[in-house]
């Protein structure tokens, strides 16, 4: 083992440690807002809600901000340098610690900001308190989302892409085998494959832009407005903007407080708006996939059975994408009905919006894992075409060659209509 892992263990088991005593002993605060008065206990905990698990999915982001900001009290004077190293050796510490997974909330702590400040603290003493000098829990929690809903627009995106891909490829390779056509569930006209799976790329296309306008409306800096009012301290956004790579810092203080919430509303529509094309095209799979239709089938690894008919082969997986997708369409909504009723400034309501946009992204991601390693099994039907149902799925062709021979086109139809009506 390194020198380097065996310190970094060394000061792991010395926190737990000391973390368990000073709880014991109640000697150190655990909340950053925490003052002489105790808070009622089941106040306490529904106050904290989910906050435990809930801040774990931004904890390698506050630890990411919280460097950049030890780093800019230094650059401006606000600590020594000494004490901004020692700070940045202790978030260095805590995020290899949530790289292996051993970096948690433990009971009688709030939240993922008061850890690691608690950590820094055992770790350093004096030092470590002064991490949170120039900023509020407010901007701390803002900055860490935004970076983490970067990243994951960005995980999005690229999953996206990869299936957008697929879709070409799979269109490609079924290229010039027809797909009857329906519209109202009636035969309608001829379509394909390609068609068909082309219409889904680029349907992703359009999602694509509403991932990309996501992602620059969170790419701004809310690090330093604090509680949503600023700081007295002159401190160095434009330094803070860079070490973190948002594009630009929010000029306004007041507005960069008021972007909690909406970061996550438009974010969501980006999810809801993907959410829409796996849903649809997962429709069209179970519809395809049934044996009247018969267009498609998958391997059998790929589908389910019954508990009493032994010859099912159901869609499960496309059925559970149908419904997710259906339920991620009602993000935004939630999320409007969730913050559309407050003021500027921050309300505590804001702490729920973790609880509908976390799992959603996660939910998101593994229907489009999902689609990834089922869609390239997809086996077609060359045949489809051929049932005796699609005979006059040709009609409109007839119209037309009408046309072209000099028929206007409503004559033209009243003449196939009526061949069609005398089975002729």
């Amino acid at each position: 083992m390194s020198r380097r892992a065996k310190s970094r263990r060394k000061y792991a088991r010395k926190f737990s440690t000391t973390l368990e005593m000073t709880n014991n002993k109640n000697k150190m605060k655990t909340k950053l807002w925490e003052k002489e008065i105790k808070t009622d206990q089941l106040i306490e905990k529904f106050t904290i809600g989910n906050d435990r698990i809930m801040d774990l999915f931004i904890a390698p982001y506050d630890v990411m901000a919280s460097k950049a900001h030890a780093k800019m009290l230094s650059k401006v004077g606000l600590i020594t340098k000494d004490e901004s190293d020692q700070l940045i050796k202790g978030l260095n510490e805590i995020a290899e610690l949530i790289a292996e997974g051993k970096f948690k909330i433990n009971e009688g702590i709030e939240d993922i900001h008061s850890q690691i400040e608690f950590y820094l603290t055992v770790r350093f003493g004096e030092t470590g308190k002064k991490i949170h000098t120039a900023r509020s829990r407010n901007d701390q929690v803002l900055t860490a989302i935004k970076l983490y809903l970067k990243h994951e627009l960005e995980t999005i995106k690229y999953k996206s892409i990869e299936l957008q891909n697929l879709f070409n490829e799979l269109a490609l390779k079924h290229s010039g085998i027809t797909l009857p056509g329906y519209t109202h569930f009636q035969v309608a006209m001829p379509s394909s494959f390609e068609m068909w799976l082309t219409a889904y790329a680029e349907s992703l296309e359009d999602d694509l832009e509403l991932v990309q306008a996501a992602y620059n409306v969170c790419n701004k800096n809310p690090l330093g407005s604090a509680a949503g009012y600023g700081t007295n301290f002159k401190i160095d956004k434009e330094f803070t903007t860079k070490e973190m790579e948002f594009a630009s810092y929010h000029k306004s203080d007041v507005y960069a407080q008021m972007t909690r919430g909406k970061s996550e509303k438009v974010t969501a529509m980006a999810i809801s708006s993907i959410a829409h094309t796996l849903s649809k095209f997962s429709y069209d799979v179970c519809l395809y996939m049934c044996q009247n239709f018969n267009f498609i089938s998958f391997p059998e690894q790929f589908t389910t059975g019954s508990s009493i008919m032994p010859h099912k082969k159901n869609p499960d997986v496309f059925e559970l994408i149908r419904a997710k997708g259906n339920v991620l369409q009602g993000l935004p909504n939630q999320l409007t009905l969730l913050t559309n009723n407050l003021p500027s400034g921050y309300h505590r309501d804001m702490q729920i919006t973790k609880e509908l946009i976390f799992p959603a992204i996660e939910q998101l991601k593994e229907c489009l894992d999902v689609l990834l390693h089922v869609l390239p099994s997809l086996k077609v039907n060359v045949n489809s075409a051929d049932d005796e149902i699609y005979k006059y799925m040709y009609s409109v062709n007839e119209v037309n060659d009408l046309v072209m021979q000099g028929t206007s086109f409503r004559e033209a139809y009243n003449i196939i209509s009526k061949k069609i009506k005398s089975a002729n």
